[in-house]
């Protein structure tokens, strides 16, 4: 895959080249990958695909303040798999850096465009002393 310009692309290469598959099994594997760059915007892509599979309303990524990252879907049963506390900490880096995010609270709408569809979600980040989230808030399916 070419490199991109921005993380804002990459995410969007990302989610063309993981559209065709199980993107809940992709992230569970994520956790075994070095923490770079990459390996937090391919989680990032994997999430919002599963989002938008599963028809989700938000998926947040919170990191405490012992480092430890949990992965939480609203209306969903089960907990998705976490990426680990180096990539969990990448994964909010860079979900700043792709909203220009800066601010302690913040919210925005990110378009993203793949496999000729587009979808625009809203990344909410939040951050209470030494505990941050980064929500990323789905569209309802019609």
């Amino acid at each position: 895959m070419k490199e991109s310009a921005s993380p804002h692309l990459k995410v969007q290469e990302l989610c063309d080249c993981y559209a065709e598959t199980d993107p809940l099994k992709e992230m569970s594997t994520v956790i075994r990958e070095p923490a770079e760059e990459e390996t937090a915007l391919k989680w990032i892509a994997l999430a919002i695909l599963h989002g938008i599979n599963s028809n989700a309303e938000k998926i947040s990524l919170l990191k405490e303040a012992s480092g430890k990252v949990e992965v939480r879907a609203k209306y969903r049963t089960a907990q998705l798999p976490t990426p680990g506390a180096e990539t969990g900490a990448r994964i909010m880096e860079l979900t700043r850096a792709i909203t220009h995010l800066e601010t302690e609270k913040g919210k925005t709408a990110l378009a993203l465009g793949f496999r000729g569809n587009s979808v625009e979600l809203k990344v909410k980040i939040k951050k209470e002393g030494d505990q941050e989230t980064v929500s990323f808030i789905f569209p309802e399916n019609e």
